[in-house]
């Protein structure tokens, strides 16, 4: 679908849909607060699925209205359903939570009152839900402010910490108060199987939620407590046969299921804790987060993003673009979900109870998308949690016995194809976040990529090895089994590309081990993708392309057609178009099968409309690059709204023409914008922010495995990144300005010129100033375009 955004022609200019107090449009005051900068309605329009409401960074629990989005919350809706306590930011399948939904409400409530208990229908959240008004409405990091305008005029406001998630209602009207505690019901689309509510004492509920897990997955149960800051003058619950005043307890399978709680006025506050473990853990992290004022856990909850946000500091953006760059940097930062309750406790991959002791477990894994950028973000600004989340991946290979690829709660659900966890490991290895651990790390990684799991087990792993190992491809096999949503074989061909990556990936952790020889076996099979590559098929007048093959090694051919390299066949979430970038680990192969290196510059260019988007940027991103967050298949173009070539403009600079990927590049800019509908496609918890972070800052981690941030223009005069170590890499860029093509002339890295386009991870981590000369002239953009410039290929032959 089109973005409602409108662009002058040509127009580089971050955009945004109003100025002045119109909700969500952020004003950012430049230099100024980065958490004012941060505008949380990013993202709420256009399935970016992100989430408005409040969260600590890395939270268990997230507070955030629902509407009728699956994702929970959609700018354009005009009534609020209840306020949940679970969310993913940008995540693509239905099932995303919006678990134990409260919704404040005025009304008496019983049998023929304005709430008609014997009525089944009553509570059904579609129904009691509360219009409200965009004016006033707030999101920042922290703190979601809206006014319901049913039931007489209510100001709803919620905070978090990292376990609990906290509301404050106002009421308008004068009079006795509601609070509905919805169990049975949680976003839209999200199924929920069994409930609980229990009515403990006059100021507690407690109860449990049994919800499907992402993308078709298991059933599993999330335990809450519910406290408030005054006691209930009546309450009752409500089961799928009607409302019973003054019981305490109700429970069952699916079906409608709550409490409603009275109070004798407001204002009315509230504080949520949930547990994956039981419900002793709810009840413990409420009291370890201690139960506190509305205002002195906002404020808390803001310094702490004010922290997480102040890692990276930039000068010379305007308003909207520092808005753009900290809301990115703000989804980046809000996942994984920390999973371990604060006893330590967490419940693992094999269903029982362990104990995280000084460090954090986490949880809701997306390694698909997030092994491309969000990983390595938090691997740089973040190496602590780097090492935690690290060790949890190796706890779900101890207790699970594999280890994961769509990580959900404590379950694996087998979403999306290839195998992104090889890649990701090896990252956190060379930014040193498995110190200590390489060798168990290596171990399991080895496990992954040469076997198959067993049939009894959850993981389906690298379904397609047997053929991979053997024949060097992964078949092509629509009808595969297989445990989840997706299998391998059923995207036969990108599947063998993303095994190969991972399998370069490997050979370099292999290597710096020692492992002589499973470094060169790894190496060797990542070169396997030319047995995919037909040279015979033909299109838009370029000869080659990646095709799949079925079982015994015949090209697949469809039955009614000729295979064409636009079709959906073979390719998950992509085309043969998208994915014959996906080799970025053998850059001499590639250009090879290509033609050349003029042959890959001009497949390249037309590729990303290069000419078009010379003359008018904003309108060629909009209109020749693929458009809509799910309009995968039947392209030929970039697609910068989902993962599979992200790191494509980057090729440019590894075949010697940078000056193309900082084109490239500030154009794909003009897609994230001050808007609700400001990102590119699904946000996946973070992948697509961390993204605009990186490429804003001018470099990018285009080669998994290397360590190596491959450069390009940056966005701003300034950018600061303060690591964890006391250490500053500052990127300078005079004269930066976002609403033109800009391209770099020359680079001074630590005051020593430098004519490579890239840079190490331990330069960096070391401290380093990246000081770049820019023009807008391109053909004085000679810059790192010589054969040494670029990286060498980790795996070429």
């Amino acid at each position: 679908m089109k973005s409602s955004s409108r662009f002058a022609a040509g127009a580089l200019a971050v955009a945004v849909v109003a100025t002045g107090v119109v909700p969500g449009v952020a004003e950012a005051r430049p230099g100024g607060d980065p958490v004012d900068a941060v505008n949380t309605f990013i993202g709420t329009k256009d399935d970016g699925n992100t989430f408005p409401g409040a969260s600590a960074p890395f939270g268990m629990t997230q507070v955030s209205p629902i509407t009728s989005h699956y994702a929970g919350y959609r700018y354009d809706d005009t009534a609020i359903r209840g306020f949940g306590h679970f969310f993913l930011s940008g995540a693509g399948c239905w099932e995303q939570g919006g678990l134990v939904s409260t919704l404040p409400t005025t009304g008496a409530i019983g049998p023929g009152a304005a709430f008609d208990t014997t009525k089944a229908d009553t509570f059904d959240q579609k129904r009691y839900a509360a219009p409200f008004t965009h004016d006033g409405e707030v999101g920042k990091p922290g703190y979601y402010k809206v006014r319901l305008t049913g039931y007489g005029g209510i100001d709803a406001e919620t905070t978090a910490t990292t376990r609990t998630g906290v509301e404050r209602y106002t009421f308008a009207k004068s009079g006795d108060a509601n609070v509905f505690v919805n169990v049975g019901q949680a976003n839209d689309k999200e199924p929920v199987t069994g409930s609980s509510v229990r009515v403990v004492g006059d100021r507690t509920v407690e109860g449990s939620v049994e919800s499907q897990a992402f993308c078709g997955g298991k059933a599993y149960t999330t335990y809450f407590t519910t406290t408030f800051d005054k006691p209930f003058k009546s309450f009752g619950t409500w089961s799928p046969t009607g409302g019973t005043p003054g019981a305490k307890d109700s429970a069952g399978g699916a079906g409608l299921r709550g409490a409603w709680l009275t109070f004798g006025g407001g204002p009315v506050t509230s504080t949520t804790a949930i547990s994956h473990v039981d419900a002793q853990g709810a009840r413990g992290n409420l009291a370890a987060e201690r139960v506190k004022p509305f205002d002195k856990v906002r404020d808390a909850a803001q310094r702490t993003w004010r922290q997480e946000l102040s890692s990276v500091d930039i000068k010379g953006a305007a308003n909207d673009d520092r808005t753009v760059f900290y809301t990115s940097l703000y989804h980046a930062l809000l996942q994984p979900l920390t999973g371990n309750d604060a006893d330590g406790r967490y419940r693992g991959f094999d269903n029982k109870i362990h104990r995280a002791i000084g460090w954090t477990y986490y949880e809701f894994f997306s390694l698909w998308d997030t092994y491309r950028t969000q990983n390595q973000l938090l691997a740089l600004l973040r190496p602590d949690r780097a090492k935690d989340i690290a060790k949890t991946l190796l706890a779900i290979h101890d207790q699970g016995g594999w280890l994961p690829r769509w990580a959900y709660a404590n379950q694996e659900t087998n979403t999306m194809t290839g195998d992104p966890v090889t890649p990701f490991l090896v990252d956190l290895w060379r930014f040193g976040a498995l110190k200590g651990s390489e060798v168990q790390a290596y171990q399991a990684l080895l496990q992954n990529s040469r076997e198959v799991p067993p049939a009894a087990s959850p993981f389906q792993g690298r379904s397609g090895n047997v053929s991979y190992q053997q024949d060097g491809f992964v078949q092509y096999d629509p009808n595969f089994p297989k445990k989840g949503q997706d299998t391998d074989p059923n995207h036969g061909a990108s599947a063998t590309l993303e095994y190969a990556l991972g399998d370069c990936s490997l050979s370099i952790m292999a290597a710096a081990l020692g492992k002589k020889a499973d470094a060169k076996a790894l190496a060797d099979k990542s070169r396997g993708t030319s047995t995919l590559w037909d040279s015979s098929l033909t299109d838009r007048g370029f000869n080659g392309f990646y095709r799949p093959k079925v079982a015994g090694g015949d090209w697949f051919t469809p039955a009614d057609k000729p295979y064409s390299p636009e079709s959906q066949d073979g390719f998950h979430e992509g085309t043969s178009w998208q994915y014959q970038w996906l080799t970025q680990q053998d850059i001499p192969a590639m250009t090879q099968r290509m033609g050349g290196k003029e042959a890959t510059g001009k497949r390249l260019d037309d590729f990303f409309a290069y000419d078009a988007l010379l003359k008018d940027p904003a309108k060629t991103v909009r209109e020749d690059w693929v458009v809509g967050p799910y309009s995968y298949y039947n392209q030929f173009r970039y697609n910068p709204n989902n993962e599979p070539d992200l790191h494509s403009p980057w090729m440019y600079a590894l075949t010697g023409q940078p000056s193309k990927t900082s084109a490239v590049v500030r154009a794909a800019h003009t897609l994230f914008t001050n808007a609700p509908n400001g990102v590119t496609g699904n946000d996946d918890l973070g992948t697509m922010s961390a993204w605009y972070v990186f490429s804003a800052l001018g470099l990018y981690p285009a080669v998994p495995g290397t360590g190596q941030f491959v450069l390009n223009a940056p966005r701003f005069a300034k950018s600061v990144l303060h690591l964890e170590n006391g250490r500053d890499i500052t990127i300078k860029a005079s004269g930066a300005d976002p609403s033109t093509l800009q391209y770099v002339q020359g680079l001074k890295v630590d005051g020593r010129s430098s004519d490579r386009v890239y840079v190490g991870v331990e330069q960096l981590t070391r401290g380093a100033t990246l000081d770049f000369r820019l023009t807008a002239d391109a053909a004085s953009a000679t810059w790192a375009t010589s054969p040494e410039s670029a990286p060498p290929s980790p795996c070429a032959g």
